[in-house]
Parts: C-alpha cells; structure tokens; sequence
C-alpha cells in the first residue's frame, strides 16, 4: 500500500522504490508518529470531521499499534515505503476502513515535520542530562583536586602555573553554552507544523493552539509553506551537537597530551586504555582519541545537510528526506561518547608531583614584571627587563630565580631582595585572585557557581 498511488497505473521501478523509500531510518520516528496520530484524530473529531465514534476507533487501534513499538512486536512489511505508511497500513489491518479516514486534511509534508520536531524535543532533553553527567565529573575532580599546581600552557608552551581545579572547569563552561544552547533550540523547535497540510494549510477547521498545546508545541507555525520546508532546527541542532564535538575533542586532545610519558600528569585506568597488538609496554588512550576524531565527524554531518539546504525552493522537497540520518548519527555518536569520557575521567589518576616538577622559574616571567611595575615602572618597560632577565639566565645557563642581586640589578637598581618571593608558583597563583581567576578563593567562588549550574536542572 502507498499513500499516493491513485493516479498512477503502474508500480514504481523496484530499484527505484528502494532509493525513494524512508523506512530504514525514519522507522525511528515510530512512537512520535503514533502521537501526532493521535492528536490529529482528536483534533478532526473537535472539528466535526470524524464522529466520536470513528475518533475512539482510531485512538483505540493507534494505542494497540503504540503498544506494538513499545514492546518492540510491530511487523514491519515490504511495501512500507515509510512509517507514516507503515502505521496507517496497520492501523487498517486493525479497524478497517476508517483508518482511511485520518489522513483527512494531513500530508507527509507536515506529518513527517512534526514527528521529527517531537523526536528532537524529546532527544535534547536525554542530551542534556547526557552533558550534565560529564559536567558532574568535572565539579567532583575540580573540587578533589582544586589546590593542586599545574602549567598551565599557550601554544602549547609552558605559560604560567594554575590550579588544576580552574583547568577542570574550563572544560565546564564550554558544555554548559552547549547545553543552553541546547535549551534555546528546544524553544525554537517547539513550533508545530501539522494543520499546514502539503504547503497551503487544510480546509478542515482544526484548532491549530489546541493542537499544539496537546503535543507540547508552545505555538502553531505562522506560514505553512514555511511550516513544511523549515529545517533550521535540524541545522541549529547538528552545530550544537559539532560544537559540543568540538569541546569533547579539545578536552580530549588535553588528557591524550597529559597522559603520555612526556607529560605523565595524568594516567588513565586499565578499564578505558587499550593495549597494542605488538607492543607489551603500551597503554593507549582510545578512548579519548575516538571522541577527538567524532568532532569531525559531527562537523560533516552539518555540513552535509547545510549544502542539501542551501539550494531547495520553496515549500517540501524530497531532498529534506536526507535530514533525519545525521540528526539521529550525531545524537547517538554524543550520546555514547558523554558518559564513556565521564567514567574514563572519574577513574583517572593524577600525578600532582609531575605537574609541580614542570612548573619552571621561567614560567614566572610575568610576575617579575608586575613586580617592576608594582615599583613604578610602566609595564611595557618592565615587559622588557624582564625578557632580558630570562635572556640573561638562559646566557648563563641557570635558572631565573637563581640570578644573584647583584645580576637583577644590573638590569634595573628599583630590583631588591624582596625579588626572590617572585618566584613561588603558589603566590603566583595566588595574587591571581579575581573573578575567573586561577587563585584558590576565585575558583572556590567558581565551583560553587558550576553546582548551581547543574542543581537547577
């Protein structure tokens, strides 16, 4: 059975069916078909289309069919060309005729666009908590290892000591603009296009607001030409879920760093390492290295759609059929990756020994020019002296906090003995005490911000 055949005398070309045909993916939208069904069927009784008893007949079969998907009983069939197919064609073998009757005023065109709208409300929602759960990992180890020194880097260069709980969070932030994000594209979604029919909207007096409100919609759409061919909301969600990507792989690259023989700051636990095939001695971050690779991957995917979108013409289009496979690829290629990186990093060690022994006098540069500027001399000077003083020991072959006074002075008589307490990590980090900052009581003031983050789910 299709749902467009009348016209037609003969059957579509069998090749061509299986390029035409949905169902291998928007199979998936199954239970969120039933529910727009549902809706729909009430909605037409409200507007005198269906009699009450025809409206129980058709609610009565699509929650038998409901049940079907939930137990995972629902026979699929060949001619199925898509689930809106599939489950009117059951809905048929149910009742009888009448399931002819609740396509009355409706197309794919508004049908598939509302079940995927309701797929994505209900998935941002798992996302979110999916996020949260890492967030969650990332408050525990900022506060087990809030006061631990770590160098922290530029370019990849050692650049200047900070908390290892203040680099934790920095991995924080970037998932909650993603998860606000997430919330904002909620709103955005929750815009209903059914009642739009096949581009101009349906003769029949459906009440639009109520059929809204009764599938979770905040509003019916405006423009049903718009209504049918709108997937911004595919889009905003597949750069949500690439940038989300893009801060996974960035927190992951950091811990593949940390945790090699160079760095040793990190170590990772035998249950998310891997071994080599040929080499005993290897402990390999997997892990870490397969979510780094998915940024690119979830990259591609909006990609992928935005070049589909770019040249479509008003109202639906069968080329808007290629948008639901990377939404759900890049829903479930996050959704696995989240909780693994949060067991993988709740189950790390850390070395704060080979931190502390990476943090070198040179790394205090800057605070040997704040404390020039502290007595009086303008910052860009100091910038200047204080290069010359790391010149001067790397000349001489020591480290900067072993110049004697006499060798500071050289470079400026305002340098006194008070110079050496320049060159304790720990104060450094401390005089950095400012909101957003590395010292202890600003990230304190931090981690207590990132908890209430997550309490007010």
């Amino acid at each position: 059975m299709t749902l467009w055949g009348g016209r037609f005398s003969g059957k579509l070309d069998p090749q061509a069916w299986a390029l035409n045909a949905s169902l291998g993916f928007d199979r998936r939208l199954a239970l969120q078909d039933v529910r727009g069904s549902l809706a729909w069927a009430q909605a037409l009784e409200k507007a005198g289309v269906l009699i009450q008893a025809e409206s129980m007949q058709i609610c009565t079969g699509l929650e038998t069919i409901q049940g079907e998907f939930e137990h995972q009983e629902f026979t699929y069939k060949e001619s199925d060309e898509d689930i809106h197919t599939a489950v009117e064609r059951r809905l048929g073998e149910l009742i009888g005729p009448a399931a002819g009757k609740l396509h009355t005023g409706r197309s794919r065109n508004d049908q598939v666009a509302t079940d995927l709208r309701l797929w994505l409300l209900d998935s941002i929602l798992n996302l979110d908590l999916a996020l949260l759960g890492l967030q969650g990992v990332l408050v525990e180890r900022a506060e087990a290892d809030l006061n631990i020194l770590l160098p922290g880097y530029t370019h990849l260069q050692r650049a200047q000591p900070i908390l290892l709980g203040h680099w934790w969070l920095s991995h924080f932030w970037p998932l909650q603009r993603d998860r606000e994000r997430l919330q904002q594209l909620r709103g955005r979604t929750a815009s209903l296009p059914l009642g739009s029919g096949a581009l101009a909207g349906t003769t029949f007096p459906v009440d639009r607001q109520a059929l809204a409100a009764e599938l979770g919609f905040s509003q019916p759409s405006a423009n049903s030409l718009d209504a049918v061919s709108d997937r911004d909301f595919v889009a905003e969600f597949l750069f949500c879920a690439a940038l989300a990507g893009s801060h996974l792989s960035k927190l992951s690259e950091q811990v593949v760093l940390f945790s090699s023989a160079e760095f040793g700051f990190f170590e990772l636990s035998d249950a998310f390492s891997t071994g080599s095939s040929l080499m005993p001695q290897k402990k390999n971050p997997d892990i870490f290295e397969l979510a780094r690779s998915k940024a690119g991957t979830l990259l591609g995917y909006l990609t992928g759609l935005m070049t589909t979108l770019k040249g479509l013409p008003s109202a639906y289009d069968k080329d808007l059929q290629e948008d639901k496979v990377p939404v759900f690829a890049a829903y479930d290629t996050l959704m696995a990756i989240l909780p693994v990186l949060a067991a993988a990093l709740q189950t790390m060690t850390v070395h704060p020994e080979r931190m502390r022994a990476a943090i070198d006098p040179g790394m205090l540069a800057t605070d040997l020019a704040d404390y020039l500027v502290q007595k009086g001399l303008p910052f860009r000077q100091a910038h200047v002296l204080a290069g010359q003083a790391v010149q001067m020991a790397g000349k001489l072959g020591k480290p900067l906090d072993t110049l004697s006074l006499p060798e500071f002075q050289s470079l400026s008589a305002l340098i006194n003995t008070d110079v050496y307490s320049v060159f304790d990590p720990q104060q450094s980090v401390a005089r950095r005490n400012v909101p957003g900052g590395t010292a202890l009581e600003a990230v304190k003031m931090q981690l207590q911000d990132a908890k209430r983050k997550i309490q007010n789910v």
